[in-house]
């Protein structure tokens, strides 16, 4: 027979078997609760001076038989029962109270964290039923959360099937209009002891990257905290909010800006059916949708088996939520559910093969100094315009999209300049602020044709709000790759958009030259300097 669910140390035997017994009962679809059931709860619940509880499928059978105190009941983990799409999980919960007392924050808190069907209290009065009071999630757009009723429980009058299967059909068609055409939707959270401004600006970036990823950002959440909760990042009163509001909204998914340990991830994903992913595993996704050659690919691939490795401990929930989707692509859910062994099996072949592209790449290399060609590699920030001025200057077509990270792919050209002298030309995958380790350590293959390159173009975007903290993150980047001492150019792109005051202003203070990548004509300055810094 089934167990009993709580603290059911110190119970006689006979107790212990009348709790048992509980599971033997069969309610009804149409019913919420049978009379017998509910005189048969209120009576033991009285006897005991404990809550009881009850957990109920659509079918009516009873799938758990819960033992509170005084004054509770803790649900257990109803992971055998997983939500999938669905609106509502198709479980009912009802338990005893004590006193004549309505449903209270912590009811009506797991009524939407778990997505029961309907939630209900039976008082006790002398051992019997007196009054239900039921509660029940409203479709999103209501004006009220949740659908609360009292009643004398011998006067209840409810289909529950009919009521249930109904408020299901609302719910699914107010999801369906949400998420027309949307493949993932996510609440944005950033949570840390930095200033408020710091925050917003960190999350507005969260928010492009979400965007590139194909991400429907439903809302953003910006907390300020005095110290950071090692569990869950935040409070765990706050965490409850957050789930409860992303599932009111349709979200499929929370996605952290501070990187989450694997302990809090587990702890969180612990909580909800959403996926859970930090700013680490989003831009890990967006490499591993960019990545077009092998050399890109192995990258990747290596660099989220890195992440994954410490996060395979979780229970298989929430791992499947980890890895499904958004934050999974590349390597793949069957590759990543392989044991730690085959991972670190996988990671040293990915390396060796790395270090073999990384001799490819040497080889090349020497055919090119042999032959004296100079190299030129452009970097900035993401999305700062480095495939756009890469096509203008050699007249290509490498991918060019108004999205972070649009380029993983090392791309090389060639650019012809007067008295029969050319360059290669080089595109380089974008930097980003606190990009994470395991994939800076994985692209090192890449940002190697920084060490090769003779000359650097540093492009930023003059019209973002942030270039000054965008041109301090490449720096660092490049210092972090013993690349400081490269010589350099300063380029300030979109030159186009912002006032010519301000242009020239920023052209003094990072001694820069002026380009606009969509318009040609602007290049002579850049085409000068870097005739300048090469041949004279």
């Amino acid at each position: 027979m089934a167990s009993v669910y709580g603290n059911t140390a110190g119970l006689k035997k006979s107790q212990l078997s009348s709790l048992e017994k509980i599971y033997r009962r069969k309610v009804q679809p149409d019913k919420l609760i049978t009379p017998e059931l509910a005189r048969y709860l209120t009576s033991l619940s009285f006897d005991l001076g404990r809550q009881i509880g009850v957990i109920l499928s659509r079918r009516g059978s009873v799938t758990h038989v819960i033992l509170g105190d005084a004054n509770s009941v803790f649900i257990p983990a109803l992971e055998d029962y997983p939500m999938g799409r669905k609106a509502l999980r198709g479980l009912r919960f009802i338990h005893t109270h004590l006193t004549d007392a309505p449903l209270n924050n912590e009811d009506l808190t797991d009524l939407a964290l778990l997505r029961f069907d309907m939630i209900a209290a039976i008082s006790v009065s002398e051992g019997l039923p007196l009054n239900i009071y039921t509660a029940s999630l409203m479709p999103q757009g209501s004006a009220k959360k949740y659908d609360i009723t009292v009643s004398d429980f011998h006067r209840l009058d409810l289909d529950f099937a009919a009521f249930v299967n109904s408020l299901e059909a609302e719910m699914d068609r107010h999801r369906v209009l949400e998420s027309k055409g949307k493949k993932e939707s996510a609440i944005l959270v950033s949570a840390s002891t930095k200033s408020k401004y710091d925050l917003e600006d960190s999350m507005d970036e969260l928010e492009e990257l979400s965007v590139s990823s194909d991400i429907a950002v439903l809302d953003t959440v910006i907390q300020r905290l005095k110290e950071i909760n090692p569990k869950h990042l935040l409070g765990e009163g706050k965490l409850s909010e957050l789930i409860i509001s992303a599932m009111d909204k349709g979200a499929t998914m929370l996605v952290f800006d501070q990187d989450l340990s694997p302990s809090q991830i587990r702890s969180i994903a612990d909580k909800t059916e959403l996926k859970v992913i930090d700013r680490s595993q989003l831009i890990l996704d967006i490499f591993a949708g960019r990545a077009h050659s092998r050399d890109g690919k192995v990258q990747v691939e290596l660099a989220q088996l890195k992440y994954m490795l410490p996060r395979l401990s979780g229970k298989g929930t929430a791992m499947s939520r980890l890895m499904g989707g958004i934050g999974g692509r590349g390597p793949g859910e069957m590759k990543l559910e392989i044991d730690r062994r085959r991972i670190r099996d996988r990671i040293t072949r990915l390396e060796n093969e790395l270090k073999g592209l990384s001799e490819a790449r040497r080889q090349r290399k020497q055919r090119r100094v042999h032959n004296r060609i100079p190299i030129v590699s452009i970097i900035g920030y993401t999305n700062a315009g480095k495939s756009t001025l890469l096509n203008a200057l050699t007249k290509s077509a490498t991918i060019v999209e108004d999205k972070m990270f649009a380029t993983l792919d090392t791309a090389s050209r060639r650019l012809r300049f007067p008295k029969e002298r050319e360059i290669i030309i080089t595109d380089t995958v974008g930097f980003i602020r606190d990009l994470p380790k395991d994939l800076l350590a994985a692209f090192k293959a890449t940002l190697e044709e920084l060490e090769d390159a003779d000359l650097l173009i540093h492009l930023a975007d003059a019209s973002n709000p942030r270039m000054e903290q965008q041109i301090a993150s490449v720096e660092s980047i490049l210092d972090d790759l013993k690349l400081s001492d490269k010589k350099k150019i300063m380029a300030l792109n979109k030159s186009d958009l912002v006032s010519t005051e301000l242009i020239e202003n920023l052209k003094e203070r990072y001694n820069a030259v002026a380009v606009s990548a969509l318009n040609s004509s602007s290049f002579d300055s850049l085409l000068q300097a870097i005739e300048l810094s090469l041949w004279e």
